[in-house]
């Protein structure tokens, strides 16, 4: 397993690289198909955040899906030995979930996981406020009254996969949900997790353009 250990607003010692490179082989006991983890170092100091002035980000390339984690801590081998926590506790969990029985766990429809959404939430009339909201463009959005909103925008390929296969990489990088493309329907999708082992679906019927 190689590792490339590469630094922003700071310099890689040698002993730190050497460092990483140990700490990072106990990964190949969770998966021994990993070719390649990127330790990516950014040391720019947060006044405001002295405890967590460096951040560090591990990325595990391997002939399954990208694994990530990430963590920040006042230096540099404790913020490794965090995210390397992280992502050894995410591959963890993706194993064991592929153990569970899909018989027995078995993620939740639709309709059960939208039953306790209020219907505001999906599309249905909202209480009007008394005073007009001020709109405010922020990027590409326009937003209704003051916020807070943080915008950050992102584009990923994507091939088409199964609903377990989903589950699978939303384990992997260490997320609540996972945006995807279901290889059956062909349709996007958004898995997410709700109880221990228990998760939920979104798909969404583009075709369907009906009120």
């Amino acid at each position: 397993m190689d590792v490339v250990v590469t630094g922003r607003h700071c310099e890689i010692s040698d002993r730190f690289r050497a460092h990483a490179a140990e700490k990072l082989t106990k990964l190949e006991k969770h998966d021994h198909r990993i070719i390649r983890v990127h330790v990516e170092v950014d040391c720019e100091p947060n006044p405001r955040q002295h405890d967590q002035s460096v951040h560090l980000e591990l990325t595990a390339i391997s002939k399954g899906p990208v694994i990530r984690a990430e963590a920040s801590a006042d230096d540099k081998m404790a913020a490794l030995d965090l995210a390397l926590d992280k992502m050894a506790a995410q591959m963890r969990r993706a194993a064991d979930r592929r153990r569970v029985h899909r018989g027995r766990r078995t993620p939740v429809s639709v309709g059960r996981a939208l039953s306790d959404v209020p219907l505001d939430g999906l599309g249905g009339t909202a209480v009007e406020e008394e005073d007009a909201a001020i709109e405010r463009q922020v990027g590409p959005i326009t937003v209704t009254g003051d916020g807070p909103l943080v915008v950050r925008e992102k584009t990923h390929p994507a091939s088409p996969m199964t609903l377990d296969q989903a589950l699978y990489e939303m384990e992997l990088v260490g997320h609540d949900f996972y945006l995807y493309v279901d290889k059956e329907s062909e349709r996007p999708a958004v898995v997410y997790r709700r109880r221990g082992y228990d998760y939920g679906v979104i798909s969404l019927d583009v075709d369907n353009q009906g009120g």
